[in-house]
């Protein structure tokens, strides 16, 4: 089932509060960026972020979730009202995040 269009601009509007916010849609599911690095995604309605350090730290009780079958396990986010907590968990977690890639 492909996320919903809704549940996107809801979560954009959770991290209205972070500069340089932007999205891709990919086969119906929504990745999300964060200062042009890949931060997680929006998948059958969850929101995912990578299983970085600062992000484990931050969220030591969530629950680890497969974004789609064959992928790596990513955390849920279950606390995107908390906007404060959403800017700080995408500030901590930019510094570990790779590079992004270098197109040909």
């Amino acid at each position: 089932m492909p996320s919903s269009e809704q549940y996107l601009e809801y979560v954009l509007e959770q991290l209205s509060d972070l500069d340089e916010i932007s999205y891709r849609t990919m086969m119906g599911e929504y990745i999300i960026y964060y200062r042009a690095k890949i931060i997680g995604g929006i998948y059958d309605d969850r929101f995912l972020v990578k299983p970085v350090k600062s992000a484990m730290s931050m969220m030591p009780d969530a629950r680890m979730e497969l974004p789609y079958g064959g992928a790596k396990e990513m955390i849920l986010v279950d606390d995107l009202e908390n906007k404060t907590f959403m800017k700080k968990l995408f500030e901590a977690m930019y510094d570990e995040l790779p590079a992004p890639r270098k197109r040909k």
